[in-house]
């Protein structure tokens, strides 16, 4: 039979077929392969046995957190306890663009901000949507119903930031575990403590345990260029083909940064994010 897995605890994966349940084992195939099931990933099982047989071919898949077949991420960004960091955002982002999946920013805690910090925070929320972003606040709650239709979506973002509290206002029978974040750390402690996905309005949505560090896992430096998306539209004016953007003259993307039109958080963050990896 067909299925899905929708949750993973210690080693009991849970498919979903035709609106019903089961409990299922991997075979030991897959351990003997180096590979290992996913939440999220689509498969042949055995629903008299209860063994998990094969697995289809994912579209995608992510390390942390371990999910496959993800359609879009919801990069939940605390913008204070923890404060809002453009060095984890753009992470995220360029991480979650290279596994071809869509990111949609969502702002948490802006009720926290006094009004030079909210003047700010609303500078940056209208870059990211020029350069083409999706982006929400957590309070817009009809809007983030609306787009997990027919969707696979994942919520991520640095422990602490909301994920759980926010998937718990759009819908207050899940209950999700929430707690105190921890203001001596600056971070949120782990609440969440293993991967699912959950039906909710039209599609699922997954709720994972929250992380505070991230690499950039298979991506060399040129792949963490290209996912600068702003970039790609005036690379073609840098004297060099292949430019990296960072020591070449004539670089038409250091230009537009010092004219203003490309933020210079997301270039610095770029630069070190690429100087870091040449260094490994």
């Amino acid at each position: 039979m067909q299925g899905r897995i929708v949750k993973l605890i210690s080693n009991d994966y849970t498919v979903e077929a035709n609106g019903n349940l089961y409990i299922c084992k991997s075979r030991g195939k897959f351990r003997n392969l180096h590979i290992i099931p996913l939440v999220g990933d689509f498969v042949e099982f055995d629903e008299q046995n209860h063994y998990i047989m094969e697995i289809q071919p994912r579209m995608n898949e992510l390390v942390r957190p371990p999910v496959a077949n993800i359609d879009q991420a919801f990069l939940i960004t605390s913008v204070k306890h923890p404060d809002f960091s453009t060095n984890l955002l753009d992470k995220l982002l360029t991480i979650i663009e290279f596994h071809k999946i869509k990111p949609i920013i969502c702002f948490t805690k802006m009720d926290l901000l006094n009004e030079d910090g909210l003047e700010k925070m609303q500078k940056y929320m209208k870059y990211y949507e020029e350069i083409g972003y999706t982006v929400f606040e957590n309070t817009e709650l009809e809007k983030i119903k609306a787009s997990f239709q027919n969707k696979t979506s994942v919520f991520t973002g640095q422990s602490g930031a909301g994920k759980s509290t926010l998937l718990n206002h759009l819908d207050s029978s899940l209950q999700i575990k929430t707690d105190d974040i921890s203001y001596a750390l600056g971070r949120g402690k782990h609440t969440t403590r293993h991967v699912e996905l959950i039906p909710l309005y039209g599609g699922y949505v997954a709720d994972t345990p929250g992380f505070s560090a991230i690499e950039f896992l298979g991506m060399t430096e040129s792949d963490i260029r290209d996912q600068f998306i702003e970039f790609n539209q005036y690379r073609d004016f840098c004297e060099y083909k292949d430019c990296m953007h960072l020591s070449e003259n004539k670089c038409a993307i250091k230009e537009k940064v010092k004219e203003g039109i490309i933020c210079k958080s997301r270039y610095e963050n770029y630069v070190n994010f690429v100087t870091k990896k040449e260094r490994r």
